[in-house]
This record gives structure tokens, sequence and C-alpha cells, in this order.
């Protein structure tokens, strides 16, 4: 276990002017908090924040971070409070812990619930301080080194866990040391038959090929050196993972990867990189497409570097990286290489967020995930904007996206701006009209076209591959359908107060809000819409001497499906096409079908469709459901006259909607009925949405079809048409 000194020696080596006192009197706070606790190992548990600590300070990190990281589990495990923290070391040093400290009791139903607010909390704590990233991850990666100590399903979940969150956020930082060691220990975790063999592979490679690399290193650098070019020249070997991952995506065997060995470059300019890649491409032979210029267009986690492939001696294919020696920093550590987090200095959020656009993005992200998610949510689209490897785009102004691969132009809209994305219709790729579920390549060019009004379809949700297209469609999806449910009950409302004879404005409403639990009159009407609140109980709470009289239900005559009794708040009246429309339908609600602006379905197991008296049931969370005045469904609701509402009609002239119908028919079981069932229907443009077939007989066949058309007048002509036929025993419609 290091010692108190070796941790001050540590931070002083790079920077002299370390507050000694701080990082000995957090030593002492933390070694007696964590007292005789012990970690799955034997080890004392203070031993886990003190390595911590070692990996921050091999990155060189700021006084504040290391104090942090020695303290990080005060809170969480012992009887430490914030206030305490505070108190001895600052509210700065407070925070930092406090970020890293998971929630302890949290009121959720599962565990991945429990998990996924965790997960939240420590990243809107990242998105406040970076520094809360720096100190999880490395505390990931020491419990990530000591993960064969713990019982084997707790080892598989922690492992997965990493593979799945913290490694990718490690790479989406610049961190890729961090990220290949992550992965490698969690791969070994996971699937330990597998890493043995591809270790066991790269062993056996490197025995053969270690003569081949050290000639390729050696007569690089001495060509570079000739042409007068100070270079530092290494061969490397890809991390077992990353072998594995390429072979999983690429579906190729372990034979057949070209780039297991490549080789890294590093100068002091940039003009050197570019004169390495000249000396590199005029002495040996480039394989085409290979060439990836990172120095110009950086990646979004702030990467720079050349990327080549040439066939060097022995015909041997080679990857070569150049970059600078800075470029190499950040490529090893990421953010916590960036001056800002160095020498006893932390600079403002501002200052941080010009500095580093890895930090600009997860800033960004966070704070578009985090808008009315679930947790459960914000997890999962955290996951899938870590996860992708990128792809480069621009817009026609020449602004740079940086998407997953993958990505469409609906996730490319959604990154130029969210009302970009959710008004989309459609798009140009390079100059070109494309699908808007185009999948985008690296270099291209993206045009959005926009519409006013248009609303994302639901379905763009499980299509798009970025976490923040998809939470703002299901945003704007969550919107849209609050919409129909607050315009429902507006109707409902308004409706209600007339029939009371009592005036209704919208003032009126607010006034009475508390008595009714809501915070504003758009909830009211959305839980009138919704069924969880009844139309009478608005009209009470604004006048609370108004008593509704409801008149008991009429008997329900046997033998009549097209009649039943109704209570006075279900009176109904219907528009009828072509027929006019009495003063008490103009104060039904007017049904347009399943593309207008109400949350409506029709029953199941028959529908309605125009020309049919129809009646509406409003059911709770799903809207209204539109019913025919003869479905024996309706017998169902009698006892519920809260649920009845006034509906009518209201197609407009020459409109070709299609609505559900179910028919019934009989036939003879011979070759060809189908045939000319089918026919018939498509003779009279209608569509068959379902068909089952029963055996009667052997010579009858019994088909349940479920069509869609038009309206009554377009139904009774197919069923018409399909009692002619001497194929056709019996045609009949049905609900319910």
């Amino acid at each position: 276990m290091m010692r108190q000194y070796e941790l001050v020696d540590r931070v002083r080596r790079y920077n002299p002017q370390a507050d000694e006192v701080s990082l000995n009197r957090a030593y002492v706070y933390a070694m007696k908090a964590h007292g005789a606790q012990k970690r799955a190992s034997g080890d004392p548990f203070f031993s886990h924040p003190l390595e911590v600590a070692a990996i921050l300070t091999d990155m060189k990190l700021d006084d504040a971070t290391i104090v942090a990281a020695v303290l990080h589990d005060t809170i969480e495990d012992t009887d430490s409070t914030r206030e305490e923290i505070d108190r001895l070391f600052g509210s700065d040093i407070g925070r930092l812990v406090d970020g890293l400290t998971k929630l302890k009791k949290l009121d959720l139903v599962s565990k991945r619930a429990a998990q996924a607010e965790n997960f939240r909390k420590l990243l809107l704590a990242v998105a406040e301080d970076v520094r809360v990233l720096l100190v999880k991850l490395a505390d990931r990666l020491h419990n990530m080194r000591t993960l064969h100590f713990m019982a084997p399903e707790k080892r598989a979940r922690i492992a997965e866990e990493t593979l799945d969150i913290y490694a990718p956020l490690a790479g989406r930082m610049g961190m890729q040391g961090m990220r290949d060691e992550l992965e490698d220990l969690a791969f070994r975790h996971l699937m330990p038959e597998a890493y043995a063999m591809i270790e066991a592979r790269l062993e056996d490679l490197r025995r053969k090929n270690g003569k081949i690399i050290a000639t390729i290193e050696k007569e690089l650098a001495d060509e570079l050196a000739a042409r007068g070019i100070h270079a530092h020249v290494e061969g490397r070997q890809k991390q077992p993972y990353s072998v594995w991952r390429k072979m999983e995506r690429k579906s190729i065997a372990f034979e057949q990867l070209s780039d297991i060995f490549g080789f890294r470059v590093v100068v002091s300019s940039v003009e050197d990189c570019y004169r390495v890649i000249g000396v590199v491409h005029t002495k040996w032979a480039v394989v085409p497409g290979r060439f990836k210029d990172y120095i110009s267009t950086p990646k979004q986690n702030d990467y720079q570097s050349i990327h080549t492939t040439v066939v060097g001696p022995g015909r041997q294919r080679a990857e070569l990286q150049v970059r600078t020696e800075a470029m190499q920093d950040i490529a090893r550590n990421g953010i916590a290489a960036h001056a800002l987090y160095k020498d006893g200095r932390v600079a403002d959020r501002e200052t941080l967020t010009n500095e580093s656009r890895a930090y600009q993005w997860l800033r960004r992200t966070i704070a578009l995930l985090a808008e009315g998610d679930t947790p459960e949510e914000f997890l999962e689209h955290t996951k899938l904007e870590l996860f992708h490897d990128q792809v480069f785009c621009f817009t026609p102004k020449g602004r740079l996206i940086a998407l997953p691969r993958g990505a469409t132009p609906i996730d490319f809209g959604y990154a130029v701006h969210t009302d970009v994305g959710n008004s989309a219709v459609g798009a140009k790729i390079n100059g070109r009209h494309a699908p808007l579920l185009s999948e985008l390549q690296n270099g291209d060019e993206v045009e959005i076209a926009r519409a006013e009004g248009q609303a994302p379809p639901a379905v763009w949700e499980s299509l798009v591959i970025t976490g923040k297209a998809r939470s703002a469609i299901r945003r704007a999806t969550r919107d849209a359908v609050r919409a129909q449910y607050a315009g429902l009950g507006r109707q409902i409302v308004a409706r209600a107060f007339e029939r009371a004879g009592k005036p209704y404005t919208e003032d009126k409403l607010k006034n009475v809000l508390p008595r009714l639990a809501r915070a504003s009159v758009e909830d009211v009407l959305a839980a009138v819409g919704r069924g969880e609140m009844f139309s009478g109980d608005v009209v009470k709470a604004v006048y609370p001497e108004f008593m509704e009289e409801r008149k008991a239900v009429a008997p329900r005559p046997r033998g009549e499906a097209g009649w039943f009794g109704l209570k006075k708040a279900a009176s109904l009246v219907f528009k009828i096409p072509g027929e006019g429309v009495s003063e008490h339908a103009a104060k039904s609600i007017p049904i347009r079908g399943l593309q207008g602006d109400l949350p409506v379905r029709f029953a199941p197991n028959g529908g309605a469709v125009p020309g049919d008296r129809i009646v509406g049931i409003l059911t709770p969370g799903e809207g209204i459901t539109i019913y025919p005045i003869q479905s024996p469904d309706l017998t169902a609701f009698d006892e519920q006259p809260e649920r009845w509402l006034d509906v009518r009609w209201d197609i407009e002239d020459g409109r070709q909607d299609f609505f559900p119908a179910r028919i019934v028919i009989t036939a003879i079981n011979e070759p060809g009925t189908l045939g000319t069932i089918a026919t018939v229907i498509g003779d009279h443009s209608a569509n068959i949405d379902n068909i089952v077939i029963k055996a009667l007989t052997a010579d009858f066949r019994e088909m349940i079809v479920d069509i869609e058309v038009n309206d009554l007048k377009h139904l009774n002509a197919i069923i018409s048409n399909l009692r002619a036929r001497p194929v056709v025993s019996k045609v009949e419609r049905v609900n319910g």
C-alpha cells in the first residue's frame, strides 16, 4: 500500500508547487474513515482510493483531483458527510466527491433502474466538472484490475457494464490507453476462452514477425533521418479485444486481418507529419482507400493523427500513424492531457468547453439526454451515443457534423438542430435526392428538406441511430399525443359546460386549478381527454352548486342490435355524409378517422365506417374508441355513463380515407374460391387487412375477412357483389 510521503512525492514530480498539506490531510482522513474495512481481496479498503489516486498522478492531474480520488468513497462507504468534506477540504472537493457518490436510498423497482439513476447522477455531475469523470474512470480501472477477487456473477455484471459504458466513455474522451485496458480486462472476464485464443495467436505472431517489425522500424527511421526528419518510430500490436471486435464486425477469420501490426511515427511539428507522409508514399506502394487525415479534421474526442497503409518490405502490409508529440499525449490521455487539469490550475466551465471538443460534446449530449427521459431511457440513449465509430458529414454551408456509423439524414437533421430533425421531410445527399433512411458515408454533404408544422412519425424512434435523435423523437411524440388528448379534452369539457347550461372560459378553469390538483389548464384538458378526470368534475369545480343529473339506463331490447338505452350524458346525434347537421349534432365531437387531430381508434373485430351510426367510448390512457351503434360489445359499458361521448362523422367531400370493417363469408371449398373473393374486393379498390379461414365441412369454408373501405356505401357494394358470385354461399358484416 502506498505510503503518505509516496503520494506527495508522486504529485511533486510533475507539480513542485503541490499543496502538501491538503494531500496529507486527505490521506489521514480517508485512512481513519475507512478504518478496518476490507476489500474482496482481503487488502485494506483504503488501498483502493490510493491506487485510484496513483493512476491519476500518472496522468499528472491537479491537486484537487488527487485529493478527491483519495476521498472518493468516504461519503458512500463511511460515516463521512458532504458537509464535513466541505468544511475540511473546501466546497470544490466536496462537490467532486459528492458527484462520485452513488444514491444510497433509491425507491426504484429494479436494480437496472437503480443503476440507470446512479449513472444519470454521475453524468450530470460530470457535466458540471469533468474531473468527476477522470476519477470515476480511474476508480473503474482499478476495480477491473482486481475483479478476479469478486464472485463470478458480480464479475460478469461489472465487466459487462465496463464494456457497455465506461470503456466507450473513455474512448469518447480520447483516453485511448485507458479504453484499451478496460476493454481487455472486461473481455478477459466475459469471454475467457476467446481471450486466451486470441492472446495465444498474437503471441505466436510476435515470435514469427519480430524480425520483420524490427526491419521495418529501422528502414523507416533511416529513410526519415536521411531526409532530415527527426522521428521516433515504434511498432505496435492490436489489443485482443480490438482484434475480436473486428473479427465479429466483419465476420472474418484471424488470418484475414491485415492490420494486426502497425507503426507509429512521432515527430516534432505538424509540417513534419505531412513530410513523413510524402516520404512514405514515394518509397512504398499505398493501399487505396486507407488514407485518413485526422489532423485537418480531428475526431470528436480531439484525436489528431494521419493514418495510411502501405505495402512495405517483404510485401508486408503496414499501417502507419503519424502525429506530433502533443497529439501523442492527447491520443493516450485524451481530455486528461489538457493543461487545464495540470499544474494546480483548473479553469471555469466556459474555458473548459472552448479547450476540449470532447468535453463540449459530452456536456451537450448530457444536456440533451437529460430532458424528460426516464433513467432507463437516459442509459439507453447514452449507450447509443458512445458505442459507434464515426462518419463525418457536412452541411451545404460547410459545417462539419460528426455522427455514428450507420447514421441517416434524420440523425443528421437532429445533430444540426432539434427543429431541423422534427420538420424533416426529405434529404439531398451530395446534391441528389435520397431517402431519409439512407446510410451516410464519410464526406457526404447533406441537405435536409423541411416542412413547417411537420411532426416526426413515432416509428422514426426505432430507425434512428443517435441517442439525441431518439430522445427528441420520443419527446415530440409525447408532445403530439398530449396535444391530441388536450384537444379531445377541450371539446369534452366545452360540451359538458354547454349541457349544464353554464358559461365556459379557460380563465374560469385557471382559477380552480388547485381544486383539480393540476398545474395548468392544459394538464386538466389532457387529463379529461385521457379519461383520468370526468368532465362533470371539472364543471363542479368551477360551479360548486352544479348537480349533474343522470338518468337510469333503459334496458337493451333483446334481438335489437340497433338500439340501446342511453344516459343523458350519452345522448347521440350523428352526421351522416350528405345529410344536414342538427343543432345538437353540431355540439357532438367530430370524428375524421385515424389521421385526425384526436386520439381515435376503432373497435376491434369489426371497426366502424362513415355512414354507420356511431358512439364513442372514452378509455383512460387510450382516447376514444369508436363503435357502430349495433355493436354487441357496447353492453359492457352500460353501467359507465361517464365514458360515453357524443360523436359524429365529419368526413370532407372527396377524401378517400380507409376505415376498418369485418365480413364473414361462407364459400364452397374448391380451387379458385379465394382468388375470386380477393378479385371482387380488389376490383372495388378496397384493401384486405387480414383473413382467417376455417373448415366448416368438407365442402364449405368460413372466411373471416378484415377489409378497409371508404364508407358504408362502399362496403355494401362489396358485400352485394360477393353474394352474386356462384362460389359464395353467404356474406354478412359482423361487429364484435
